[in-house]
Formats: C-alpha cells, structure tokens, sequence
C-alpha cells in the first residue's frame, strides 16, 4: 500500500463546508482526489474547483434526509462524512438561557447525530464508509464561556466512540479535537494581532494551526492508511494548553527578572 493519502474516486460530504476550518477540510480532500459537497444554511455562489455546494439546515432532519439522498443519487455513494458544522457566541453560564443552551446543543451534537444517521444507512447499503466528527480541546478541559459547547463536544466524542461500536465493522467513526485554528475570523474573535501573538506564545508549537493541517489529518482518517482505527478521538492541537500554574509561575519569573534588571 502506497503512503500517500489517496481519496481518487471518493465522495465526501463536508458540513459547514464553506468557510473557516471546513473550507480548509474541503480544499485538502479535494488536493487528494475527492469529489466534495459541502453544504451550510447559506448558498454559496462559485465554489472552488472539486467543490459542489448545497444549502442545509444540519439542524433539520427533513433537510438532512434531503441532502443526504439527493448527493447519494447524484454520485451514486458517500464514502466519507466530515461532521464540521458547530460553533457558539460567548455566553457566561450563569446566564445563558435555556433556548441558548438548546441551539448550541443542537447544533454541535444533535446535528452531527443527525447526518450521521442519514449517510449511516447509504454507507451500510453500499459496504462501508468513514465519518470524521470534528471535536475540540473544549471536550478535553474547562469551557469557560462556552460551556454548553464543551460540554457538547464531550458528548461528541463519546458519541463517535459509540458509533463506532455499533456502525463496524463496515463505517469507521473517528473524531479530531481541534485546537486553535487560524482563519479569516481568528483576530475579530481574538482581539487583535497583538492579543493573537499572545495567545500563540502559550501553544507549545508556537502558533496556531492552519486549516489544511487539520484536513490532512482528517484526510488520513478518511483514508485505506486509517483502516484499522474507528473510536478514536484525535487531538489536533499544537501540543494543547500549558497548566495555569505554569504560565502563572512564567509571568512570575518573568516580572522578577526584569525588576532585577531595573
């Protein structure tokens, strides 16, 4: 078996496909020889090269079943679902309605579930498949701001683990947790370069990722090179986030050292 990630031949589904992370997804799969849809609430007018795009509500199991039966009647199969489409506003747990809290779950868990089940049964029929739920390091430590989305994203990859369970042993289910990501929102989110060159001193690579680093390993997932590893739950971030105490004790030295100087 050749080491290079070939998906020649391959459809792939890619939700919230458009923009930031899952755009990154699209245009890697694509780089490796799938055919991609990708699909979000809004059009999306010219789309790359490879890319086919189509409007879905993830969160509407009547727009799903459409979407999923419509590409699958299109290209004839589905061989591998990127769950990608999440996301949350701030929103300090105290005061978070119980509406809020509702969409973000739905969204970031119900949703996945939902397209999995869909592209799950194309996938049975036609002998196997792969699905990629893109987590994140809020599944992995505190949320704070964000808890219903942590708390989500934990549930999604105890989903995957599931899944991957009861859909072998023809679908392969795997998750990515991912890290901090550069995309063309990172500095409104962040606060600014100098904020953002801040927050990439803490990550043990140095820097945030970049899109395409998290499609290539979401790619790997999707490929013959990943055909014994289902349930997993990949962490995709740089090396995570240093203990508080540590970046607390490296300000501490830090200031010392300069009131010495002085």
């Amino acid at each position: 078996m050749s080491l290079a990630i070939d998906l020649s031949g391959r459809v792939a589904l890619v939700t919230g496909g458009s923009q930031g992370i899952g755009a990154g997804i699209a245009a890697v799969l694509v780089e490796a020889g799938a055919t991609v849809v990708t699909c979000a609430r809004s059009a999306r007018e010219d789309p790359p090269r490879g890319i086919t795009h189509r409007r879905c509500d993830v969160r509407d199991p009547d727009a799903v079943s459409a979407l999923v039966v419509g590409i699958a009647e299109d290209h004839g199969h589905i061989d591998l679902l990127v769950n990608n489409a999440g996301g949350s506003p701030y929103a300090p747990a105290a005061a978070a309605s119980p509406r809020f809290t509702e969409k973000v779950l739905g969204l970031n868990l119900t949703a996945p579930l939902l397209v999995a089940q869909a592209v799950n049964e194309v996938m049975q029929r036609q002998g196997g498949g792969s699905i990629v739920n893109i987590s994140s390091v809020s599944a992995l430590r505190p949320s704070p701001g964000t808890a219903a989305y942590g708390a989500a994203k934990a549930g999604l990859d105890s989903l995957t683990r599931t899944l991957a369970v009861e859909w072998g042993p023809k679908v392969r289910v795997n998750s990515v947790n991912v890290g901090l990501c550069r995309t063309d929102r990172t500095v409104d989110h962040y606060g600014g370069d100098a904020t953002v060159a801040a927050i990439e001193e803490t990550i043990p690579l140095g820097r945030m990722a970049d899109p395409a680093e998290v499609g290539r390993v979401v790619a790997f997932l999707g490929s013959d090179l990943a055909s014994y590893v289902s349930g997993s739950c990949v962490e995709c971030h740089g090396g995570g986030e240093p203990p508080a105490f540590l970046v607390a004790q490296s300000l501490h030295v830090s200031d010392h050292a300069d009131k010495e100087r002085q």
